[in-house]
């Protein structure tokens, strides 16, 4: 179907007959042998994918990826190739932004953010072809190399797969080579810290006003996202007569069904939605009228107030408000209803917001002890077999405090690498426990 003809000077030329029947000629310059018997099987691809209406093979396809322009364009302008729809980094990152009218303001700070590291590493006029996955994999240490912090570099990495996805849509490039970069968010349990009752108190009664205290109260008693959820919550959300409120979320509301969810008037949350109410000027629409500027900095004057009521500001100030007020709820109530209050998935909730407290640890210890106190009178009986007993007798057993069995240390080998984890004794093990250890 296609040959090579050679010309003098080591110049070749490939002819072929398209679907018409006409004789066609791709010029290749000077060219060894072996380019151009590989450009030959490439074209004959090319004719048959132009005559049946099938996509050339993927070997075909990379091979039209890595070419230059010029020879690009000969298959081009026989009609094997369609016009080849180039763009710099920057242009595409530029024309892809504003036609991103449907987006938040919010949003486009973030494209921002990561535009600027993008250019920051590459070269402004680069092509968009030109860009491989072992640059991306480079372009993302180099992120961490800056100090961003994991689930941001996550979170910049998940921006630009979503432009190169459209790149690829586009047909600017073939492939996308920030596809393998991760980008869903790690869980990080180290910053995770449960503000106690008694610390809540202690910061409402450091509280300057109403306003402030119904904001926190909100936060922790409510689970409501701040500054976003509780800025908008106004009076004629609040059903008093029903003991819920509508929270309308910004967050959720690209999603269907979402847009807005119900919560129950705890309450604790109670008397601080009434003392604002009652204080409110007349006619006022929303519940936090103060504040309502996005510059406001609320983190820095909640960490102002936490330190007046005599605390240590914790990590991630807002959040774990929510989080501590879903763990609460997840005790109580089943983990889809608690998930639906608090505006998130189970999923979510499992992976960024439930938290394991002293009070499980404690609660699973009592369970222990009084299991172990119903099941003395059965040691004597049992005390051959708990010699014999893999359990009773190991290490983990002898190194127990005398005063309390209520938790135990486990190494675990996970992926050759050990870590160590503390976890309750039930009650089934607690009275092996107690013979090993005496």
């Amino acid at each position: 179907m296609a040959s090579i003809s050679n010309d003098p000077n080591g110049r070749r030329r490939i002819l072929f007959l398209n679907g018409r029947g006409e004789r066609k000629t791709i010029r290749l310059g000077k060219a060894q042998r072996r380019f151009a018997e590989s450009a030959k099987v490439k074209v004959e691809d090319l004719v048959n994918a132009s005559i049946t209406g099938h996509a050339p093979t993927d070997e075909t396809s990379r091979w039209l990826a890595n070419l230059e322009d010029d020879l690009y364009q000969k298959l081009s302008r026989v009609a094997l190739v369609k016009c080849r729809n180039t763009s710099t980094l920057t242009a595409f990152i530029d024309g892809y932004i504003e036609q991103r009218s449907d987006v938040k303001k919010s949003t486009r700070d973030v494209y921002g953010r990561v535009r600027k590291h993008l250019l920051d590493y590459f070269a402004e006029d680069l092509q968009l072809r030109d860009i491989t996955s072992g640059d991306a994999d480079a372009w993302r240490l180099s992120l961490l190399e800056k100090g961003l912090a994991e689930n941001t570099v996550r979170r910049t990495c998940g921006v630009a797969k979503q432009w190169f996805t459209s790149a690829v849509r586009s047909r600017l490039i073939i492939e996308n080579p920030f596809a393998d970069l991760p980008a869903a968010m790690k869980g990080n349990s180290k910053r995770f810290y449960y503000i106690s009752g008694q610390e809540a108190e202690a910061v409402l009664a450091a509280c300057p006003d109403a306003e402030w205290r119904l904001l926190f109260a909100l936060a922790r008693y409510g689970g409501l996202r701040v500054p976003s959820e509780a800025l908008q919550l106004r009076w004629g959300d609040i059903h008093w007569d029903q003991g819920r409120f509508t929270v309308t979320s910004s967050k959720t509301e690209h999603h269907e069904g979402h847009e807005t969810r119900q919560v129950p008037i705890f309450p604790e949350l109670l008397p601080h939605l009434r003392e604002a109410f009652e204080q409110a000027e007349p006619g006022a629409e929303f519940c936090i009228t103060r504040y309502r500027d996005k510059k406001v900095n609320l983190r820095t004057r909640l960490q102002w107030i936490i330190k007046r009521a005599g605390l240590k500001p914790w990590p991630k100030l807002w959040q774990n408000l929510r989080s501590t007020r879903e763990t609460e709820l997840a005790d109580q109530f089943p983990a889809h209803v608690a998930a639906a209050w608090i505006g998130n998935s189970v999923a979510v909730a499992v992976k960024h917001y439930l938290q394991v407290t002293d009070e499980h640890f404690n609660e699973a210890a009592q369970n222990a002890a009084q299991k172990s106190s119903e099941m003395g009178g059965n040691e004597r009986k049992e005390e051959t077999e708990s010699k014999t007993d893999p359990v009773a007798s190991s290490s983990i057993c002898r190194d127990l405090p005398e005063d309390s069995a209520s938790f135990m240390s486990s190494n675990e080998n996970v992926n050759g690498r050990y870590r160590t984890r503390t976890i309750p004794i039930f009650p089934e093990e607690y009275a092996k426990f107690k013979r090993s250890d005496a």
